[in-house]
């Protein structure tokens, strides 16, 4: 770990009931949960009247949202729900020594959810397929991810636009910070290396999983679009989730590639219907 930050982040919800009462008013959004290089607490809950509760919860994959219940809500009045962190994110320096890592030969369970494909990162595309087998070929590793993560750069101008995936992004030759993380995480994965996209206010990266002799291992970023950092992370923004394929019970059927606020409820009897408006922001 290199040096440490630590910063205040607020997130949260206000909402308005227009043109009438509303009730059973529930949202939930994400917030920043504790991980190997960061550290989360609760500052403080600044919490209306008109709000009935405010709890956490952990969905499997490690991503932590608050909820949020507002049964009733008078026409006109504003509830709002809102928690003050304080985060300690340290930035990451790349090890000294990488010989001694090598990818898993046998992954446990916990790990084989970042194999597969995930919404997005095409895992069994041929185009895919192919250029992931073919870099490296010589190489085992540590340098064999290092491999991979030059090629996706050289194949891929990082260029702002609408999300697009890995296998539209290799065709195209360009993409955001997305598209060429999502390419890393794909093409590591045909490799057998464990792989998932960590989510940070407006950006996000990769990260990719190697042991070492006894077994142990760990998850070492890389900043898949911008300056070249791999094996290292200068960025210290709030981590907000890990991973790219999630289940929310709120939202069932869907397998989501970023678990993102969501709200729903219903009008009162006046015909009103709720305002959202969410907050999140550093301060």
């Amino acid at each position: 770990m290199g040096d440490l930050r630590e910063q205040k982040y607020r997130v949260g919800v206000v909402v308005t009931a227009q043109g009438g009462p509303c009730r059973g008013i529930y949202a939930t959004m994400p917030v920043p949960a504790d991980w190997p290089e960061q550290k989360v607490e609760i500052l403080n809950e600044n919490l209306s009247a008109d709000v009935r509760s405010l709890r956490y919860r952990t969905l499997p994959g490690g991503v932590k949202q608050m909820q949020v219940e507002i049964p009733d809500l008078p026409a006109g009045e504003t509830a709002r729900a809102v928690v003050t962190f304080s985060v300690s994110r340290a930035a990451i320096e790349a090890p000294t020594e990488t010989e001694f890592l090598t990818i898993p030969e046998k992954p446990d369970r916990s790990l084989r959810l970042f194999l597969g494909a995930s919404p997005y990162i095409e895992t069994r595309h041929p185009k895919i397929v192919k250029l992931a087998k073919s870099v490296g070929e010589d190489l085992e590793g540590w340098a064999k991810v290092e491999a991979i993560y030059d090629a996706v750069r050289e194949k891929v101008e990082y260029r702002n636009g609408t999300l697009k995936g890995a296998a539209r992004a290799l065709a195209d030759g360009w993409g955001d910070c997305e598209e060429l993380t999502c390419l890393f995480i794909a093409m590591a994965r045909v490799n057998g290396v464990p792989a998932r996209t960590v989510w940070v206010e407006g950006h996000c990266y990769p990260e990719f999983y190697l042991v070492g002799p006894t077994g142990e291992g760990w998850w070492f970023p890389c900043q898949a679009a911008g300056s070249r950092a791999f094996g290292s992370m200068p960025d210290q923004l709030p981590i907000l989730q890990k991973g790219d394929s999630f289940r929310d019970p709120d939202r069932p059927g869907q397998t989501l590639r970023y678990v993102s606020e969501f709200a729903k409820g219903a009008t009162g009897s006046g015909g009103g219907s709720p305002k959202i408006e969410w907050i999140r922001d550093s301060g």
